[in-house]
């Protein structure tokens, strides 16, 4: 017998434990854990009995519904996650399999970008990856990406601070429009301050559940305008109907309206306030190598939000 097993065993059970914690966490639930590890859900429940044995603390609260890291999880989940992973990415490497695009893929999605670029070309990706199963969920919180067992999210909007990796994706400009029918009705505002007079649609921001607030910027100056209206949504496809159907001015984002102004069905009030910017990121929780999966699907992601240029007739 190697002299070395016993002194080792205790080490290897931990390294054990650690790795069955992570993949509870990254799959949300001890059935998928299982899954992923090709173990029985037993077995996953024991080694996490084990582990909280180990280090003194409970670290999952659990109910029939719910899994969730407690506190101590979480500090112990973060700390040991980026270590584990290089490893795993070493011996990707030295196994030569890296560039392999496989597994489970689990995305928390902006749903106005999931509906308005991603959804015709979904298609297109899983053929292009077939050993991938991706699992979409579009929401309009970010919600907690470790605890639910999230890979990658989509979203608009500068990202909360957090451990994080935020990538930028793209830009897309924020622009005044309204109908043809409201400004027939109400007449056309030559210059923001004239929104004081109009009917403003507030879209509710869900991290402060307050409306928005609105802007103009030009180069470096920057009007901030309070604006009032007594219709206030929260869902932008309802949002944007609203706004088609003349029930108010709007201000959206331009890529979610470019269709509607190509038509004429809304007009840009204010083409001469061009500047004002909100961005799209990608963000997923390890500073490591990402996987495969991973980032062949922000690739993906990039290639629809930054499609090349149109050549000039």
């Amino acid at each position: 017998m190697n002299k070395m097993t016993p002194s080792n065993a205790p080490n290897d059970r931990l390294l054990s434990g650690i790795s069955v914690l992570m993949a509870v966490v990254e799959g949300g639930s001890f059935i998928r854990a299982a899954e992923a590890l090709g173990i029985t859900q037993p077995a996953v429940s024991r080694s996490i009995a084990r582990l909280e044995s180990r280090v003194g603390v409970r670290l999952l609260d659990r109910t029939t519904r719910s899994l969730t890291l407690t506190a101590e999880g979480r500090r112990l989940y973060e700390e040991t996650s980026p270590l584990l992973t290089g490893i795993a990415d070493a011996v990707t490497f030295a196994s030569g399999s890296s560039a392999t695009v496989r597994g489970r893929l689990r995305v928390n999605m902006d749903p106005l970008f999931s509906s308005l670029l991603l959804a015709p070309h979904l298609g297109g990706f899983l053929d292009r990856y077939p050993e991938v199963s991706l699992e979409l969920l579009t929401r309009p919180e970010l919600g907690d990406l470790v605890s639910e067992g999230f890979d990658l999210a989509v979203r608009f909007g500068e990202p909360p601070s957090s451990s994080l990796v935020a990538r930028k994706l793209l830009e897309t400009h924020i622009v005044t429009v309204a109908a043809p029918s409201y400004l027939a009705r109400q007449g056309r505002p030559e210059k923001p301050t004239d929104l004081a007079k109009h009917h403003c649609l507030q879209f509710r921001d869900p991290r402060t559940n307050q409306p928005y607030e609105w802007e103009f910027h030009r180069g470096r100056r920057i009007v901030p305008i309070k604006t009032s209206g007594r219709l206030m949504l929260s869902d932008p496809y309802t949002f944007l109907g609203a706004c088609v159907a003349g029930a108010g001015i709007a201000q959206v984002l331009a890529l979610s309206v470019q269709t509607e102004l190509d038509r004429g069905d809304l007009i840009d009030l204010f083409p001469d306030w061009p500047d004002e910017k909100f961005p799209l990121f990608a963000l997923y929780p390890s500073r490591h190598l990402p996987p495969a999966k991973l980032r062949a699907f922000l690739d993906f992601v990039l290639e629809l939000a930054n499609p090349p240029s149109r050549p000039q007739k």
